[in-house]
């Protein structure tokens, strides 16, 4: 399954990237289980999604969590929860 992935804000400068299609290996089939994917890439990505982090995730531009399915062609984002002041 190929998805695209997209990163914003302080996630997009720890990797050094917006986006990235990705072929997800087999068994890969939930949002959570993407994340623990890219974790298991090793430094920077550990650091920068690591499960201690406070992320947002939306898949399709529709919010969502570690337990939602992904499928063929999907974008999935990953960015920190927006705060104001």
């Amino acid at each position: 399954m190929n998805i695209t992935l997209r990163f914003f804000a302080s996630v997009r400068e720890a990797l050094g990237t917006s986006t990235e299609s990705l072929a997800l290996p087999e068994g890969v089939a939930t949002v959570g289980q993407v994340r623990a994917h890219l974790i298991g890439r090793g430094e920077p990505w550990a650091k920068a999604l690591g499960e201690g982090r406070a992320l947002r995730m939306a898949c399709n531009q529709v919010m969502c969590d570690a337990d939602s399915a992904v499928s063929e062609g999907c974008e999935l984002a990953f960015f920190p929860p927006v705060t104001g002041g």
